[in-house]
């Protein structure tokens, strides 16, 4: 008998989730950040889904939301044409950034002090948040509307994908293209994991992997449905890919087997993180929620609780079972509650 996987279900968005970010392990845990069309970005307790706060001052979808590492600034992409900065521990607005058309992306450097942006007027900005009255330096080569950048090989240089089937990879010294992979048919998703230098991406049935310095092809995997995004374990064991069959699927990373599927979601998965400490994975979907999946099911952590046989009455199964109201001093400047979540699953 197998233990069966049961996820977390965090509502309160309206529309559908379409970006995802967590920050590192800081000593009050870890933390994380949702997109949502709904223009209303949500912080998270991140090993527990517990609502901790409501960005609000964007007036259209926001596409795109990230955290710093240490989780004390959060930023936001959006479609009224400004990227936001944000203090993410009062959830106090900082900055607005005004574009020219849709932001799609925002990532922060290691030190927090720039922010880089990418959208749909084709052009990649560089912000230094320490001095905000400065224009941005801006990279141009995409042919369409950009729709992921990040900082790599120690922020010394971008990847950035596009609908132009394209990723590019920038120095940032010089703003000058160093090299470019073309694919048949749109990028749907960039993740890059700083240990190893991998890229992973995804594209059509496709989740593949490539060095990020050289961009070279290290392996592809083929899924049984179109997936919109891919996250590799921190221990690169596994990976999970979420797409439009409504699945998320875990595969071996060495081996490329499919070792589990799971269908949770009312609508296709547009996004799929792995937390820092590896213990879970987050999805976000068309149906509106974001969701929290157990690495190992039936493992003790968060608010799911292992209970031995017996000690449930009227049932002889191991469950798993987690009721928790958490209060974090985040937001107020004092202690603020915030909303219980639960998990059940038992061995049947």
């Amino acid at each position: 008998m197998a233990m069966r996987q049961t996820p977390l279900t965090c509502s309160g968005h309206t529309r559908p989730v379409v970006d995802l970010a967590f920050s590192g392990i800081t000593p009050y845990g870890y933390f994380l950040i949702s997109a949502c069309k709904d223009g209303k970005p949500m912080m998270r307790q991140g090993d527990t889904g517990d609502w901790i706060g409501t960005f609000l001052g964007h007036k259209g979808a926001v596409w795109g939301a990230t955290l710093n590492t240490d989780a004390t600034k959060a930023a936001t992409a959006a479609a009224d044409f400004t990227a936001k900065v944000w203090d993410a521990v009062s959830g106090d607005e900082v900055l607005t950034l005004a574009h020219k058309h849709i932001v799609k992306t925002v990532t922060f450097t290691q030190d927090s002090n720039c922010l880089l942006t990418g959208g749909n007027d084709k052009l990649l900005r560089i912000y230094d948040l320490s001095n905000p009255e400065a224009a941005p330096q801006e990279i141009a080569g995409h042919t369409s509307a950009i729709k992921k950048a990040l900082w790599c090989n120690n922020d010394k240089q971008i990847l950035s994908a596009a609908d132009d089937k394209t990723i590019r990879l920038w120095d940032r010294s010089s703003m000058e293209q160093v090299k470019m992979l073309t694919f048949e048919t749109s990028v749907s998703s960039m993740e890059y994991v700083p240990d190893g230098e991998v890229l992973v991406i995804t594209y059509g049935r496709t989740v593949a992997f490539y060095n990020a310095l050289s961009l070279d092809l290290i392996k592809a995997v083929e899924a049984p449905a179109p997936i919109n995004s891919a996250s590799l374990h921190p221990e690169k064991d596994f990976f999970v890919a979420g797409g439009e069959d409504f699945k998320l699927y875990k595969f071996d990373y060495s081996t490329k087997e499919e070792l589990e599927s799971y269908k949770g979601h009312f609508g296709p998965v547009h996004c799929v993180r792995f937390s820092p400490d590896g213990e879970l994975y987050a999805s976000g979907s068309e149906d509106g929620t974001l969701r929290l999946w157990q690495t190992a099911v039936g493992k003790t952590y968060g608010l799911w609780k292992c209970v031995l046989p017996g000690l449930i009455h009227g049932t002889n199964n191991i469950s798993v079972i987690g009721l928790n109201m958490l209060y974090c001093p985040r937001w107020t400047g004092g202690l603020s509650r915030v909303s219980p979540a639960f998990a059940l699953c038992q061995l049947g």
